[in-house]
Order: C-alpha cells, then structure tokens, then sequence
C-alpha cells in the first residue's frame, strides 16, 4: 500500500505546501551534531540537518547514524580543552583576556575565574583581587 512505485509528493510541491501554511525550511550544513545525555553523547559527523521556522516556533531534524560515546566526551576536537571537557569552549578568549589584564594574573588563572564565576567578568575580577 505504501511501498509502491514511486508514489507520494514531489520535493518541489511539499515545499509551495508548506511555504503556503508559512513555513519556512532551511538545509544547514553542519559538520557535527553532538546530542548531550547524563548517560552518553549521540556523535553525528556530515548529519543532513533540516531547520524548520513554522510562525517563530524552530524545529530541527537530524538525519544520520550517530557514534555514541561516553558522556561530556565529545567535541573539542578542534584544539579544544585537554582534560576531555568542552568548558573552555564557553567561555570566549575575549573575556579570558579581559579579566587577566584587570586582575594581573595569567590566561589560565582567568579562565578558571571565570568558570568558577559562571562567565561572570566582575565576579571573575573579584575572586582575583
């Protein structure tokens, strides 16, 4: 019933279709999907990834076959943080800088202010002072 040939919508009138009820779908070409879980990450490398915006409401569907590896281990693969967490990646080199110059301490000190203080500059600064 389903499986027969060739059967279904073409491509080009599903997207007048959903254009027509206002929604608008994007491809993202994205590198990696990473899906972060208490128990494991879900690694998605060259995933299709889709982004749908129905009226403000976005919506994103993946579409491969992930590596699911131990949890807080995935990312950071471009230099990023060599204890296996991805912590340095959230806090920008811009705000390291920053708090090092006020405080007068080193790079690292900072960063590990900052994390500390949750991103927090003036908190950061403080807690070196």
């Amino acid at each position: 019933m389903f499986g027969g040939g060739g059967g279904g919508l073409n491509p080009r009138k599903m997207e007048q279709m959903m254009e027509q009820m206002g929604i608008d779908v994007e491809d993202i070409d994205a590198e990696e999907v990473i899906i972060r879980t208490d128990e494991y990450d879900l690694v998605f490398d060259d995933a299709e990834v889709t982004k749908m915006d129905a009226r403000g409401q976005e919506t994103y569907q993946v579409i491969g076959t992930p590596e699911e590896v131990e949890a807080g281990s995935a990312g950071g693969s471009a230099g990023g943080a060599d204890d296996g967490t991805d912590a340095d990646s959230s806090i920008p080199d811009e705000d390291v800088e920053l708090v090092a110059t006020r405080a007068g301490v080193g790079e690292d000190e900072a960063r590990e202010a900052l994390e500390d203080a949750d991103g927090d500059l003036a908190a950061a600064v403080e807690s070196l002072e």
